[in-house]
């Protein structure tokens, strides 16, 4: 591929922002959704592509035609699924860089809630797709046990971990695995943001949310995304003059850091794993948890030696909302939704359980743990547990829009303790290898733990301090 495709393929896709903003503009409906442009664009490139438009166009015109895949090419689809991968490493780096950093006091009061919320869905989604493995899919469709752990592959482990397991799923015996992992994770993105923002009205209509608090009070331009004239801020801080280096040029060096220390601390503890015991768990561990700490890492060099104040949070800030955008643009337009056939009734059982129980979790469990701002918090928990993380991110930036509750904060808190394991960690990568050699049962009893364990912390000690 060369660096024109890459590069017309990046242009493409500012296109279907431009679009997603007109849209949300013009659209009555998109407003009261509360649809971010970067979701309205990448719904729109995904009807236009190889999914939707060229399917339906490939029917009349044949595979070879160039309609066959809609209005965007495979080399355009090749960079744009590459994407969100790549974000997410710049939008965690962010999270910490500028900030005034936190004691591990309040890492725990405020990711821990967070924290308890999203160990309970996860690892209850193995609890429930065992159940209905060993009580439906086993015995009567004759699938595998490890079926069961598809639920919390594909939803928060999303496409890529679901694309990393395809040979492992051809060595444990049913390839089949990973289509219907790949579907689920489709169904998680697509149902995270749809019944996502669903939730998002529900609570502002019941009075549940805390923020965006009055949909009928906000006047046009709010609606549209648009900052009031007399409300625009100067934003950004120019830090450095732009003869020696422009100042998102300086800020984005600075990300690049930050991501550059995660890697090498990934690459590090590879190395020692690899050299200490032989193993190579560490390499289904994604980047981005690690670019965080690397940020984190980065900030408390800043905050010693940056005497001159050259680090400017909001350009900072600026950053990780460009690299949101690009990532939940791409992310949506990439979705695949090819047919799941002999399979579809356990891959419907699956999907339906698993989403029924996010659903229950987030108005049972939800309120009932976090402290304050249960809807904002929970959100973004339940699109990471419905449909990745970059789909919990987008439903607090839509609840949440100027970051002023602590959803924000105490997500990519809780993300130090929760995606070395599960959402695409260690645990999502290894329990349908460790569901094969132990069998479902020992790892359905793990999980029973586990589910406990944060209904435990999340109920009687972050919920007690809600009632306190």
């Amino acid at each position: 591929m060369s660096a024109d495709q890459i590069g017309f393929a990046l242009l493409y896709l500012g296109l279907f922002l431009l679009l997603g903003k007109w849209i949300r503009m013009r659209s009555a409906m998109m407003q009261n959704l509360f649809l971010p442009a970067s979701v309205i664009g990448g719904f729109l490139a995904l009807i236009v592509g190889p999914e939707i438009l060229g399917r339906i166009m490939g029917n009349f015109t044949g595979e070879d035609s160039f309609w066959a895949t809609g209005l965007v090419t495979p080399e355009i689809m090749e960079v744009w699924s590459a994407l969100p991968g790549l974000m997410i490493n710049i939008v965690f780096a962010t999270l910490f860089i500028g900030t005034v950093l936190p004691n591990l006091q309040r890492v725990w009061d405020i990711g821990g809630p967070q924290l308890a919320f999203g160990w309970t869905l996860g690892w209850g989604q193995y609890v429930v797709g065992l159940l209905l493995a060993m009580l439906v899919l086993v015995p009567f469709y004759d699938m595998p046990p490890f079926i069961g752990a598809l639920i919390e592959i594909g939803f928060e482990g999303g496409h890529g971990t679901a694309a990393g397991l395809q040979d492992t799923f051809v060595e444990l015996g049913f390839p089949e695995a990973y289509d219907i992992a790949v579907g689920l994770a489709t169904v998680g993105i697509l149902t995270g943001v749809v019944a996502g923002i669903a939730l998002i009205n529900w609570g502002v209509r019941r009075d549940k949310a805390q923020i965006i608090t009055d949909v009928k009070g906000l006047s046009p331009t709010q609606k549209a995304g648009i900052v009031e004239p007399q409300d625009r801020g100067k934003g950004a801080q120019k830090t450095v003059r732009p003869e020696s280096i422009d100042a998102f040029t300086f800020h984005f060096t600075i990300v690049g850091v930050a991501i550059l220390v995660g890697y090498i601390i990934l690459q590090g503890i590879t190395w020692l794993e690899a050299t200490l015991f032989g193993s190579d768990f560490m390499t289904y561990v994604p980047l981005f948890p690690l670019a965080m700490i690397g940020g984190f890492i980065v900030q408390i060099f800043v905050s010693k030696f940056d005497v001159s104040e050259l680090v400017d949070r909001n350009t900072i800030t600026s950053i990780q909302g460009f690299s949101l955008d690009i990532l939940i643009t791409s992310a949506i337009a990439t979705v695949s939704i090819a047919v799941i056939g002999d399979y579809l009734v356990p891959f419907l059982l699956l999907a339906g359980f698993g989403i029924a129980w996010n659903i229950f979790g987030f108005f049972v469990f939800g309120p009932r743990m976090m402290p304050d701002y249960w809807l904002e918090r929970a959100i973004g928990d339940f699109g990471q547990s419905t449909g990745v993380t970059a789909t919990g991110l987008m439903l607090i930036r839509v609840a949440d829009p100027e970051m002023k509750s602590p959803a924000t904060e105490g997500f990519g808190y809780k993300q130090l303790v929760f995606e070395p394991f599960l959402g695409g960690g260690l645990v999502t990568a290894l329990s349908a290898p460790l569901i094969f050699m132990w069998g479902p049962w020992p790892f359905l009893l793990l999980a029973i733990a586990m589910t406990v364990l944060g209904l435990i912390v999340g109920l009687f000690y972050f919920g007690k301090r809600r009632l306190g």
